[in-house]
């Protein structure tokens, strides 16, 4: 890349690329997180999912240009189905989809890159940012997280046969035609590894690349109890 991984993407390349952002009482970190991929993307349609925020998320998501729309449920995986709902009804084309999370913890700065793969490599259906590399630090991530997150990976690989560094990472970019007929089971946290499974199933490979990570603006929605979720669609996910 011309300026390393900071490079801008090119506007005029012709390419219709989606963000969708699931949140849910993000009002510090929207803003900059919606900022950042604009920054990074051009002009994206940025596609917040508001789990029904009691604070300025969206106000802070409207008024930073992003569409907003209200899940119907809850949790993260319900966000995820109700943006493709949504989408398909409301657009007649995408190249890519980015997922990344509404607290300011993904670096956009990677996503170019992460798209990149794709457009070079027909075979790569989903590019992931990888957290645990060389540069990783605790400081973004709780010790305890940190080895419930080691452990899922390890359970997942083993039993679901997609060898991944960080299953579990929010930050993605995929083909919109891997999506677009796709009807998450996943209500929760959980999306992530049914989202691997999609992709295999398609037939596609899935790249990693090194990532940093940063902490989090505003409250932490992962719980211990979320990791049970995790644990069960890793399961489940294997039959």
């Amino acid at each position: 890349m011309r300026n390393g991984v900071a490079e801008v993407w090119e506007k005029g390349e012709g390419k219709s690329i989606l963000a969708i952002v699931p949140a849910l009482n993000e009002e510090e970190g929207i803003g900059p997180t919606i900022a950042e991929l604009k920054q990074y993307l051009g002009k994206p349609w940025i596609l917040v999912v508001d789990g029904w925020s009691f604070d300025k998320t969206v106000k802070v998501a409207k008024d930073m240009g992003a569409d907003v729309i209200f899940q119907l449920g809850s949790g993260k995986g319900d966000a995820i189905a109700e943006a493709i709902r949504y989408v398909k009804g409301n657009i007649g084309f995408i190249d890519y989809v980015v997922f990344t999370d509404a607290d300011y913890t993904y670096p956009a700065e990677f996503i170019p890159r992460m798209i990149r793969i794709l457009e070079e490599n027909p075979d790569v259906g989903m590019v992931c940012g990888n957290r645990f590399n060389s540069h990783f630090s605790l400081r973004g991530l709780q010790s305890m997280f940190y080895v419930g997150n080691r452990l899922l990976a390890l359970t997942h690989n083993l039993l679901n046969g997609v060898n991944m560094r960080d299953p579990l990472t929010g930050l993605r970019v995929l083909r919109w035609e891997i999506l677009k007929d796709w009807q998450p089971k996943s209500k929760s946290f959980d999306v992530e590894v049914e989202l691997n499974h999609l992709v295999e199933r398609k037939g596609y490979r899935i790249v990693e690349i090194p990532i940093y990570y940063r902490p989090r603006l505003g409250e932490k929605k992962l719980k211990p109890k979320h990791g049970f979720t995790i644990l069960k669609r890793i399961l489940l996910e294997s039959l």
